[in-house]
């Protein structure tokens, strides 16, 4: 066998121990996952405005900056300097802390989080950004 060959050979039986190991192990109580979507371009970013001042007119908000919070033990905050920027923290379940702080003029950013103990925190800087971002906690 070639140096090559039982390298190769080792380092597979090495990833499949390591995988197998990685399912027996029980998950890990308290976690999240994030993810998180900025607009690259003009026309991605007028899509996402639209969106958030579509699910902000659906549920009643106004312009500017809202918190919404179902659950208990939640914390948020919004922070703004600039004119004309929209942000969203909206937090379902219990014990999630979560910031959104925007500065410049014409952003929109929503946080959007559920689950249980999430921690989420944007910042959003320059003129005509966009996004969103979604963690989900346990």
């Amino acid at each position: 066998m070639t140096r090559t060959t039982r390298s190769l050979t080792i380092a597979t039986f090495l990833a499949a121990a390591l995988g197998a190991a990685a399912l027996a192990t029980p998950a890990a109580a308290g976690g999240q996952v994030a993810l998180t979507f900025n607009a690259q371009t003009p026309q991605q970013a007028q899509a996402m405005k639209m969106g958030l001042g579509l699910y902000a007119f659906a549920n009643g908000l106004k312009s500017g900056g809202t918190i919404i919070q179902n659950g208990f033990g939640n914390m948020a905050g919004l922070a703004q300097t600039g004119a004309g920027n929209f942000g969203l923290v909206h937090q379902e379940g219990n014990g999630h802390t979560g910031t959104l702080t925007q500065t410049g003029n014409g952003n929109a950013h929503g946080l959007f989080q559920f689950g249980e103990n999430s921690d989420g925190h944007v910042t959003q800087t320059g003129n005509g950004q966009a996004g969103a971002t979604v963690v989900l906690g346990w």
